[in-house]
């Protein structure tokens, strides 16, 4: 999802860097938090990850794995002076290249333990499940191109909710 996220555009005038790689899973990414985040310094780090694991990408991982790797790179975040925001996973009603796996229920469940876990931490929850789901737990059909992925218009929707949730952090 965020590796086709062109920041350049989106922020043009923040110096951000997206380290997404499409079709990470929760594990990857905690395993290169430190060499793509951690070690740039910078002030804030949006995290976004886990629907790549739900659809089983790499095999099987049930949501509390998925909200701990999420919580460990916030962890890690927080230790080394680096605010972290954390997202929602996006809505998705199915995978069309991995069906079966019921994100429409389990997206919500792992994104109200994600909420929790923001709240016990005193982090920023950016949801953006909320601000772009259909009613019926898949993403709205003018943010997407297959269900999953974003349409420039659902990049600008996130962008917008970003921005918003970094103008919190950066009070």
């Amino acid at each position: 999802i965020t590796q086709a996220w062109d920041l350049t555009t989106s922020f043009p005038d923040r110096p951000f860097v997206n380290r997404g790689i499409s079709g990470h899973t929760t594990p990857q990414t905690l395993v290169r938090f430190r060499p793509d985040v951690i070690d740039l310094e910078p002030d804030v780090a949006f995290i976004l990850a886990g629907t790549n694991d739900i659809a089983g990408n790499k095999g099987p991982a049930t949501l509390l794995e998925i909200a701990g790797n999420i919580a460990s790179m916030a962890e890690l975040a927080l230790v080394n002076g680096i605010t972290p925001i954390i997202a929602s996973v996006l809505p998705a009603s199915e995978y069309p290249w991995s069906p079966g796996h019921m994100p429409d229920v389990k997206i919500p469940a792992l994104n109200a333990m994600l909420k929790a876990y923001a709240e016990v931490r005193g982090v920023v929850y950016l949801d953006l499940f909320a601000a772009m789901t259909d009613g019926e737990n898949g993403l709205q059909d003018a943010l997407t191109s297959d269900g999953v992925h974003l349409t420039p218009a659902g990049y600008e929707a996130m962008s917008r909710h970003a921005e918003a949730a970094l103008a919190t952090v950066l009070q």
